[in-house]
């Protein structure tokens, strides 16, 4: 690998294939399977790796339905709506955002029904929520 680093050499590998063993990482990236460990928990640490995630096929599901919900906020109440969404059922991750919104939620559960519960029990019910706009993803292409 030609990057900047080692450190950003292991990240690659990492964001590449966030399943792959220490030893993989390793190798792929050129370092001793210590040195790749040591620069893991370094970067999770300092909080730039700050999970570990799977990505799915909706359709592949049965009926699970992934939306991303784009939520307007008062802006006196930016802090606390942030404090009390990171807490709601199904709410796989949550983002500040630029553009149409101020907040951008990934939300995923049990058909078109429970998606739209949970936008109207977990999202419009928070004191500060203004606006939910959802997209419901049906089908990955890449």
């Amino acid at each position: 690998m030609e990057t900047e680093s080692p450190e950003q050499d292991v990240l690659s590998v990492l964001m590449d294939d966030p399943k792959a063993s220490v030893g993989d990482i390793a190798q792929r990236a050129g370092v001793s399977r210590p040195t790749a460990q040591k620069y893991i928990e370094k970067l999770e640490e300092e909080g730039a790796i700050v999970g570990y995630s799977v990505e799915v096929n909706p359709k592949k599901l049965d009926d699970q339905r992934i939306a991303l919900v784009g939520i307007d906020v008062e802006s006196e109440q930016y802090v606390e709506v942030i404090d009390t969404l990171q807490n709601a059922d199904g709410l796989v991750s949550l983002y500040t955002a630029t553009g149409d919104h101020m907040l951008m939620a990934e939300l995923q559960a049990e058909g078109d029904e429970d998606i739209h519960a949970l936008i109207s029990d977990e999202i419009l019910a928070v004191d500060g929520v203004t606006a939910a706009c959802p997209t419901v993803l049906h089908e990955r292409i890449v």
